[in-house]
């Protein structure tokens, strides 16, 4: 399996931040990892390095592999407006992701699991690919029989609420307003150096 299944804390620290939410290990150690990790820090890294770095940053934060990552950068580059920004929007807009901002899930993997296993519904019918872009308008709810799941309810109890999304905690159903401004999305990236390391 080419997805990445190993310990999150280690990507956290390769990356100095916590990319997969708050992390007590990372707390503790925040060097990246190995046994040169503090010396490794002190280097200067080239251009093209720190380029690399936020790419591959963004790849382990939404859970999405190289070429699946490569063709949503050509498909953000065919858009209008900043390339950057056109890839954010649409990696906010994958299923999973959505399933995660509205507290259904409580890790971008977890969603991605809730969506595989069928617990969750796009427009009514389930829907099971975590790749599945989510419009305006849309809604995205917990199936029926899922509800009940103990991982659901204890996420949706301390979940973070979003400008751009509408959840109803009752009833577990949520609704996709618009696509959310820049500055609306949390995550600390740089997306202006992906652009550049794909214009090389």
């Amino acid at each position: 399996m080419a997805r990445y299944t190993g310990p999150q804390t280690r990507i956290a620290r390769k990356f100095g931040e916590p990319i997969y939410g708050p992390d007590k290990n990372f707390e503790k150690r925040n060097t990246p990892p190995g046994q040169h990790g503090l010396a490794a820090k002190r280097k200067k890294q080239k251009e093209y390095g720190t380029q690399l770095k936020e790419k591959q940053k963004v790849k382990y934060m939404y859970g999405v592999l190289e070429r699946q990552f490569r063709n949503t950068y050509e498909k953000a580059s065919r858009m209008k407006g900043q390339k950057g920004e056109n890839l954010l929007f649409l990696l906010e807009s994958r299923l999973d992701n959505v399933v995660y901002r509205l507290g259904i899930a409580p890790s971008r993997p977890a969603a991605r699991q809730l969506v595989l296993h069928r617990h969750i519904t796009l427009n009514g019918e389930i829907c099971n690919i975590p790749s599945a872009q989510v419009k305006a308008g849309d809604t995205v709810a917990v199936r029926e029989r899922s509800k009940s799941l103990e991982v659901i309810q204890a996420s949706v109890a301390s979940a973070n609420k979003y400008a751009w999304l509408e959840f109803d905690a009752n009833t577990l159903v949520g609704k996709f307003l618009n696509i959310p401004a820049r500055t609306e999305i949390p995550e600390n990236i740089n997306e202006q150096l992906i652009v550049d390391l794909y214009s090389k």
